[in-house]
C-alpha cells in the first residue's frame, strides 16, 4: 500500500538505536557522533519505491561522505510475511547495488516505531547537534531519475552544512507501507 511520510516533528532530538548491520556489527548513535549530519532511511529490499531512488542514496553518500554526513538505511519490515527482507536478502540487497552506508535490521520493529516511520522510504535529516531538521523526499521523480528538478534531500543536506534553517515546503516521502508484524 502507498503511504507518504508524516510531517516530521522539527527540532526535535534523535532517537538512539541497537541494531545489527549486515557486516554482522551491532549500531548505536555513538558510532556516528563525529558526523555532521546524519540522514536516517527507512528502507527494505523489496520495495519498488527505494528500488527506484536506491542508487540516488549512494551517490549522495559519495558526494557528502567526505563532508561528514552518514547515510543510515534501517530496515524494519516483518520478514514472516515479507521473506524477501529477511537479513540475508538485505546482505544480497547491498551487495546486489553496491550500498556504501551502513543497512541495519530493525527485526524488532521498535525503532521504526519510536521514529513513527510509516512507508520505505521515510527519510530524517538531523544536524551536528543530533536535531531534527528535514523529514521529507528524497526528489520529485521517484520513478525516473532523468525527470528529477528538485532535489529536496541534497538542497537539505546543504542548507545544513552551510548551517542554514531549511526555507522550504518539506514534502512527504512517498512508498510502501512498512510491513508492521
Amino acid at each position: 500500500m502507498l503511504l507518504q511520510s508524516k510531517p516530521g516533528e522539527l527540532n526535535s532530538g534523535i532517537i538512539d538505536f541497537s541494531l545489527k548491520g549486515i557486516d554482522e556489527k551491532i549500531y548505536t548513535l555513538s558510532e556516528f557522533s563525529g558526523k555532521k549530519i546524519l540522514v536516517i532511511i527507512f528502507m527494505c529490499n523489496h520495495c519498488p519505491y527505494v528500488k527506484a531512488v536506491i542508487g540516488r542514496f549512494i551517490k549522495l553518500q559519495t558526494k557528502y561522505g567526505n563532508k561528514g554526513v552518514q547515510l543510515i538505511g534501517i530496515s524494519p519490515n516483518d520478514v514472516t510475511a515479507y521473506p524477501e527482507d529477511s537479513f540475508g536478502n538485505m546482505k544480497l540487497f547491498a551487495k546486489n547495488y553496491s550500498m556504501n552506508y551502513p543497512y541495519l535490521f530493525d527485526e524488532s520493529q521498535e525503532t521504526a516505531k519510536k521514529y513513527e516511520a510509516v512507508c520505505t522510504p521515510d527519510i530524517y535529516v538531523y544536524d551536528e547537534k543530533k536535531i531534527l531538521k528535514y523529514r521529507g523526499r528524497l526528489d520529485d521523480s521517484w520513478k525516473d531519475e532523468s525527470q528529477v528538478k528538485s532535489k529536496d534531500l541534497e538542497a537539505a543536506i546543504e542548507l545544513i552544512l552551510d548551517e542554514k534553517e531549511i526555507s522550504f515546503e518539506q514534502i512527504p516521502s512517498m512508498g510502501c507501507s512498512i510491513k508492521w508484524k
